[in-house]
C-alpha cells in the first residue's frame, strides 16, 4: 500500500493548500514543513489510515484541529480522484481524520501482490535526483567478537539485529557492506605471544600440526601467569612493541591466533546463516597517524596530562568540565576511539581508497552510547560525514537470566553462544519427538534432526528480534519454543499450515484483477493486514527497529488463524470463493515466507 499512501500523501497536501490558501507560507514560518502525518491506522475500527497532522497545523492556522479536519473532509469529498480511492473519510475525537479503502482498491491491490514475487514492496529509485545517492554503500557494523575469547549471549543480539537490518536494506536494494568490526590488535596480544611462544613454539613453524585446544582456556592462562609472574609480564610488553614493529615471529603468532579464532567464530555464524566480511582493529592502522594528523590540523586536539584529547561540546564530566575524548595516549599510543575515527574517516570515503558510503550503522550494546556519541560529535565536527550522510547508533540491552540479572551459567560465567544454540536446537528435538509420540507420527532421523535445527535456531532468533532492542529482556527456552504465542514455532506452524491446505486443494488458482471475490469480515481483516507489508518494511528500514516486522508477522499470523477457523476454504461451495480464499491463504504464506526470511529465519512445509 506504499503507493496508495504516497498517493494520499499528495492529494492530503492539495486538500490543505486548498482549505487555507496561505498554509504554506504560515507552516514555512512557523518553522516546518508541510506535513499531515498520515500513518497507519492504530486500529482496525479506525479504517486503514489515520491523519494526524491537524494538531500541528492548528498553531500556525489559529484554529482547532477538529476545524481544520472538517475543512480538510469538505475538500476531500469532493476530489474525484480521493472518492475512487477512499470511502468518506470521517472526523475522529478532537480532529484525526480516518480513512478506510474501498473494497475494490484493496482487491486490486492483493491482484498485483500476487503477481509480483516481491509482494509490492518496491526496490529503492533506480532513476531520478536520489540514484546517486542510493547507489552508495550503507555499512551495517555488528557481530565484533573478540579474538582469543569465545562468542556470548552478548554478541547474540549484535549479530541478530545486525543481519536482520541488512537483510532488509539489501532486499529494498541498497549496496550493503557487513562489517565485522573483530576485535584482533592490542596489547592483549602481547600475553597471548608470549604464552603461545612457550607452551607451543612448534605452532610458529607448523601451524596445521599445532592445536592449541580451547582459545578461551588458553587466554585465561595468559592473563593469570601476566598476573601473576612479573616476568612474563615484562616479556609480554615487550612483545607488544615487536607486534607493532612488525616483527616477523610476533606477527606470525598474532596471525595464528586470529586464524584460529575466526574458525571457531565461523562455525557459529554458518549455524545462523550469518554472511559478514571481517575488518578487524589492525587494518585501520596505517590510517592512526592520519588521524592525528588532521584533527591537529583543524585544532580540535588539546593536550592534558601528556594525552592528545578532544573536549566534547555539551558533554559534561566530572567537576561540570567538558569531557575529553583520548585519541593518543600519553605514551604515545593510540585506542579504541583512534580506530573508531580511522574507520570513520575510510568508511565515507575521506581517505581517498575508502568504501564511500553514505550511511554507517554501528549494532552494539547500549552501554557504548556514550562512546559513540563522543566519537560521532568529533566526525561532525572535523567535516568527515558528507552531505546528506547518516551515522547512527543503533544500541540495544541486555540478555537477562530469570533473575532478571546479565544472563550468566550456574557458576556464574558469561554463557558460551555455542552451548546455548546447542541447547535450543537439543530441546527443540526434545520437544518435536514428544509430540510426534503424542500424535502417532512415524518420521526418519533425518527429518527429526531438520525440523528441531530449524526450530531450535528460529526460536533463539525470533525471541531476541522480536524485542524491542532497546530493552532489556529475559531469556525463557520454554516460552520461545513454545508452539503458543509470538514465537517462531508459532508462526513457522502457521506456514506449515497454509502448506497444508494447498497441497490438498484440486483448483488451479490462476486470477485475474476481477476474479478475487471477498465477503467476510475475517477475510478482509486479513487482506488489509497482507497490504501493510510494505509499509512495515520501509518502517524498519527508517527506524531500525526488527521488533515490528515480528509484531507484523503474529498479528497476521492471527488473523489468519481467524479466518481459517471461522471460514471455510476447501469446503466453499462457490468455486469462484473457494479460488479467492485459496489465493488469500497463498499470499498470506508467501508474506509470512519472505517476512521471516528478512529476519534470518527458513521455513518448513512439515514440522
Amino acid at each position: 500500500m506504499l503507493e496508495i499512501a504516497q498517493e494520499l500523501k499528495n492529494l492530503l497536501l492539495v486538500a490543505t493548500e486548498q482549505a487555507f490558501p496561505d498554509v504554506v507560507n504560515l507552516v514555512k514560518a512557523y518553522g516546518k514543513p508541510l506535513d499531515l502525518h498520515l500513518t497507519i491506522a492504530s486500529k482496525p475500527e479506525f479504517g486503514d489510515f489515520q491523519v494526524n497532522g491537524t494538531f500541528t497545523l492548528a498553531k500556525p492556522l489559529g484554529k482547532s484541529p477538529h476545524q481544520i479536519a472538517t475543512a480538510l473532509l469538505n475538500v476531500l469529498e469532493g476530489n474525484s480522484a480521493f472518492s475512487k480511492l477512499c470511502e468518506k473519510p470521517v472526523v475522529a475525537g478532537p480532529g484525526f481524520i480516518n480513512i478506510t479503502l474501498k473494497g475494490e482498491c484493496l482487491q486490486k491491490e492483493a491482484y498485483k501482490a500476487l503477481l509480483d514475487s516481491r509482494l509490492g514492496i518496491p526496490k529503492v529509485s533506480e532513476g531520478g535526483g536520489e540514484s546517486q545517492i542510493h547507489s552508495l554503500p550503507i555499512i551495517v557494523d555488528f557481530s565484533s567478537p573478540n579474538i582469543a575469547k569465545d562468542m556470548h549471549v552478548g554478541h547474540l543480539r549484535s549479530t541478530l539485529i545486525g543481519d536482520c537490518l541488512a537483510r532488509i536494506l539489501e532486499f529494498r536494494g541498497y549496496k550493503v557492506l557487513r562489517l565485522n568490526h573483530v576485535g584482533d590488535w592490542g596489547t592483549q596480544f602481547g600475553m597471548l605471544i608470549t604464552h603461545l611462544k612457550e607452551v607451543a613454539p612448534a605452532a610458529l613453524t607448523n601451524p596445521d600440526v599445532v592445536d592449541l585446544g580451547d582459545l578461551v582456556t588458553f587466554y585465561r592462562e595468559a592473563k593469570s601467569r601476566f598476573d601473576n609472574d612479573p616476568i612474563f609480564q615484562r616479556a609480554s610488553r615487550e612483545e607488544v612493541v615487536k607486534l607493532q614493529s612488525g616483527e616477523l615471529a610476533a606477527r606470525q603468532a598474532w596471525q595464528l591466533l586470529c586464524d584460529q579464532s575466526r574458525k571457531e567464530f565461523q562455525t557459529i555464524y554458518d549455524r545462523l546463516n550469518i554472511r559478514l566480511t571481517e575488518r578487524g582493529e589492525s587494518f585501520y592502522n596505517p590510517y592512526l597517524e592520519d588521524v592525528i594528523t588532521a584533527l591537529d590540523n583543524l585544532n580540535l586536539l588539546v593536550t592534558d596530562a601528556g594525552a592528545r584529547c578532544v573536549f566534547l561540546e555539551g558533554i559534561k564530566g566530572k567537576n561540570d568540565t567538558a569531557l575529553p575524548v583520548i585519541i593518543q595516549k600519553s605514551d604515545g599510543g593510540f585506542n579504541y576511539s583512534t580506530t573508531d575515527l580511522a574507520a570513520i574517516r575510510y568508511r565515507f570515503g575521506v581517505i581517498p581508497e575508502g568504501d564511500g558510503a553514505n550511511r554507517v550503522i554501528y549494532v552494539t550494546d547500549a552501554g557504548q552510547s556514550n562512546h559513540f556519541a563522543g566519537i560521532f560529535q568529533i566526525a561532525r565536527r572535523a567535516g568527515w560525514i558528507p552531505a546528506g550522510g547518516r551515522l547512527e547508533h543503533v544500541p540495544f540491552g541486555l540478555v537477562q537470566g530469570p533473575d532478571g540479572k546479565k544472563l550468566k551459567t550456574r557458576a556464574g560465567d558469561t554463557v558460551r553462544l555455542k552451548d546455548l544454540l546447542d541447547e535450543a536446537v537439543e530441546r527443540a528435538a526434545i520437544d518435536l519427538r514428544k509430540r510426534l509420540l503424542d500424535e502417532g507420527r512415524q518420521e526418519s532421523e533425518t527429518f527429526i534432526e531438520k525440523v528441531a535445527f530449524t526450530i531450535g535456531i528460529a526460536a533463539v532468533k525470533y525471541a531476541d528480534l522480536s524485542q524491542n532492542r532497546i530493552t532489556n529482556y529475559q531469556f525463557n527456552f520454554d516460552r520461545m519454543l513454545s508452539l503458543n504465542g509470538n514465537t517462531a514455532p508459532y508462526l513457522l506452524y502457521v506456514v506449515v499450515r497454509i502448506a497444508g491446505i494447498l497441497r490438498k486443494n484440486d483448483v488451479s488458482i490462476n486470477l485475474t484483477s476481477n476474479a478475487l471475490c471477498f465477503t467476510e469480515p475475517q477475510e478482509w481483516a486479513l487482506l488489509r493486514q497482507i497490504l501493510k507489508f510494505d509499509l512495515i518494511i520501509i518502517e524498519v528500514e527508517q527506524e531500525l527497529l526488527p521488533n515490528r516486522l515480528c509484531m507484523y508477522l503474529f498479528e497476521l499470523s492471527q488473523l489468519f488463524n481467524r479466518f481459517y477457523d471461522q471460514v471455510p476454504v476447501l469446503k466453499a461451495t462457490e468455486t469462484e470463493i473457494r479460488i479467492s480464499r485459496l489465493a488469500l491463504c497463498r499470499l498470506t504464506a508467501d508474506t509470512l515466507k519472505l517476512g521471516l526470511n528478512l529476519l534470518g529465519i527458513p521455513t518448513l512445509e512439515r514440522m
